[in-house]
């Protein structure tokens, strides 16, 4: 009998709080970020094949490409190498979640990637956590999927329980992509100071993200009209916001009421 193919969820990456502390020699920044995770997210199935190959579906997939440059195509080829394994492996890639969107997308997509064929090539996950951060910058992240505290380039990571497990999130996106480069070339390189608290937080890419995509500044404002929406914030470079509910009946009475125009989620933090 053949085996099913495996399945792996690239889960929804969200900054609670997001810190821009400086640039590095490198050229990237220094951050303090609180990383927290959707139950939701793409999804990736994969079984054993002669070659490698990748195809992506679902209603994001026109704005990817499936050839080698895609993340998860290069997350499996760097994976094979490092662990010298002699096997292919068919990937299909449902991508739900909109492109250049602030939460995750190919860096989740790639960590998921990594997850699901080690456990289908049965190799060391010590592999999968050398080539995450080569990557990009969030992908180690990414591959943890759990509330992490993160530093340096939001690589260096440390659990913490930031009491959001369970919590009804809505995330929003007015389907308008925002290239990460653009948004950090447009931070006034000014330190704002130390994460504490992230519920005292704040996103410190939002004012030139906003710049960017001032539509992002109606879609904060029409969270903060929704009844039960507690912390109200961008995430990542954006241009996706989110809100924590006091209720899972109160976040779906707004996800009901999202503009058309507008794409949504409905989810739970892990």
């Amino acid at each position: 009998m053949s085996r099913p193919p495996a399945t792996e969820i690239a889960a929804a990456k969200i900054n609670l709080a997001l810190h821009v502390r400086g640039k590095r020699p490198d050229g990237r920044h220094d951050l303090e970020t609180i990383f927290a995770f959707c139950t939701d997210g793409d999804r990736l199935t994969a079984e054993l094949a002669d070659d490698l190959s990748l195809t992506v579906t679902g209603p994001f997939a026109a704005m990817l490409d499936d050839g080698a440059d895609n993340l998860v195509h290069r997350a499996a080829a760097a994976l094979a190498a490092e662990a010298r394994v002699g096997k292919g492996v068919r990937i299909t890639l449902d991508k739900r979640l909109p492109v250049a969107s602030g939460i995750g997308g190919g860096s989740a997509d790639a960590a998921a990637a990594l997850r699901l064929l080690t456990s289908l090539w049965g190799v060391d996950p010590a592999f999968a956590q050398r080539i995450a951060p080569s990557l990009g910058s969030d992908v180690p992240a990414c591959l943890l999927s759990m509330t992490a505290r993160g530093e340096g380039a939001g690589d260096t990571l440390t659990l913490v329980d930031a009491g959001v497990a369970g919590a009804p999130i809505l995330l929003v996106n007015p389907r308008l992509p925002l290239s990460t480069t653009a948004v950090f070339a447009g931070w006034d390189g000014v330190d704002r100071g130390a994460l504490g608290e992230w519920r005292n937080g704040r996103n410190d890419l939002e004012a030139p993200a906003r710049d960017l995509v001032p539509e992002i500044g109606r879609v904060l404002d029409w969270l903060t009209q929704c009844d039960g929406a507690d912390v109200i914030r961008m995430s990542g470079s954006g241009a996706t916001c989110f809100a924590l509910f006091e209720s899972e009946a109160l976040r779906d009475a707004a996800a009901a009421a999202c503009p058309p125009d507008w794409w949504h989620l409905a989810s739970f933090l892990r």
